[in-house]
């Protein structure tokens, strides 16, 4: 447990205040540190939650599997699924119950080595391995993942699992990934988890694990990232590792610098699990709340666009981010990530339900319907910009039979994908 139920929230090097937790009330607290308000820095840190006051501001709405009782930028440090399942697994072989450990020291687990700029002191110590082996943590986390198999032996003990820990419990969502770091010189790749220095090039990295598809989600992971920057969309630099592992530049990883990234969760507080909350024009209302530039609105017009057109149907609240400048005290879109195929092509799926709505839909949007958002968010030449992504179509057909994806799966998925004009 954190030392008297509080942890200290830093950033940029600066403690910007403390976090209490009641976990049996369901309710946080919080109280800005007196001399970072007087420094009058960062004053769009936490533009939308916190209010720069210097009362303890109480938070009791945030009581759910989202937020697990935490202010939602807060939450964002937690890990998601994958996160937590290694979590667990390392507790057990510490002979330790998830249920014995508090949020709170959770945040203290995730210290400084969470993704974006937030961290979280007192910290638990954890010293740093030398050098990874991506196909050997890949094999560890295939015996955590699979529960058919034994999980016994020499390679799930706890200084391997330990390794897994430091590396996979920051980066969020379901799929397997870790976070390295390669050195621009040797090559060499460590711990993604604290290095964020400039002789490094920072990624995140999908595993590629042997399951039950017969096909490879990271190939078509990469294709859909060819086929978005050939539409527009702004990404980061991605690559495959060994043609199996999915690998992209870190955008919070910045210049040998870390960059203060929220998801629309995080900043908002609008539960990417509840259908209510979950819209386009959530997204477009908070980058103008933002004053982000018209760039911004334009690039999620055609992000919004392309994840229509190419059937990514899991483009949740927590798959779009927005970055800060800390320079200019402003925000701004994040590079676009997690864009890909997100149904399983084999399976006959008639309906086919959205994360996010466009015009209050999740299913048999049109044309109307983009025109609609084009005008309320003054997209101009929107047509246009719907004509470039479709043109891609055959783009993606291409990149991906180049890369190795199954014939039959392009066919499966071009089945799926959606045609305006």
């Amino acid at each position: 447990m954190a030392k008297n139920n509080l942890i200290t929230l830093y950033c940029f090097g600066l403690e910007i205040g403390r976090l209490g937790l009641d976990e049996q009330r369901g309710a946080s607290f919080f109280q800005y540190n007196e001399h970072f308000l007087q420094q009058d820095r960062y004053k769009r840190l936490f533009p939308l939650i916190f209010r720069r006051i210097k009362q303890t501001q109480v938070f009791e709405r945030y009581n759910n599997d989202t937020f697990r009782g935490l202010p939602p930028m807060i939450a964002d440090s937690l890990p998601d699924l994958f996160g937590n399942i290694i979590f667990r697994t390392w507790m057990e072989s510490t002979r330790r119950d998830m249920k014995d450990i508090s949020v709170l020291e959770q945040l203290a687990y995730v210290g400084n080595r969470g993704m974006g700029a937030l961290e979280y002191h007192p910290n638990k110590s954890l010293s740093p391995e030398d050098t990874v082996n991506i196909n050997e943590i890949t094999e560890i986390v295939s015996q955590v993942l699979d529960q058919k198999r034994q999980q016994n032996g020499l390679q799930l003990n706890h200084d391997s699992l330990f390794n897994i820990f430091k590396i996979g419990t920051s980066a969020g969502g379901m799929r397997p990934k870790i976070l390295v770091s390669q050195h621009k010189s040797s090559g060499v790749i460590i711990p993604g988890d604290v290095a964020s220095g400039n002789d490094y090039n920072h990624y995140l990295v999908k595993l590629g694990m042997d399951d039950e598809a017969r096909y490879s989600r990271e190939l078509v992971e990469y294709a859909y990232y060819l086929a978005a920057i050939h539409a527009g969309i702004d990404m980061m630099e991605c690559r495959m590792i060994d043609e199996k592992h999915f690998a992209t530049v870190r955008f919070d990883r910045l210049e040998g610098k870390k960059k203060h990234v929220l998801t629309a969760t995080g900043i908002t507080g609008l539960n990417y699990m509840d259908p209510k909350d979950s819209s386009y024009e959530h997204l477009f209302d908070l980058l103008v709340f933002l004053k982000c530039p018209h760039r911004d609105i334009e690039q999620l017009y055609r992000r919004m666009v392309f994840n229509l057109v190419f059937a990514n149907h899991d483009d949740h609240l927590k798959n779009h981010s927005v970055i800060y400048n800390e320079d200019l005290d402003s925000w701004n879109l994040s590079p676009a990530y997690d864009i890909t195929y997100s149904l399983n092509p084999e399976l006959n799926i008639k309906t086919r339900s959205r994360a996010l709505s466009v015009n209050g839909k999740r299913n048999g949007i049109d044309m109307d319907d983009l025109a609609l958002i084009a005008e309320k968010y003054t997209i101009k030449n929107h047509k246009k910009v719907i004509v470039e992504v479709q043109d891609t179509m055959t783009y993606w057909a291409s990149v991906a039979r180049d890369t190795g994806v199954p014939a039959r799966i392009i066919e499966l998925m071009l089945k799926n994908f959606m045609i305006f004009v």
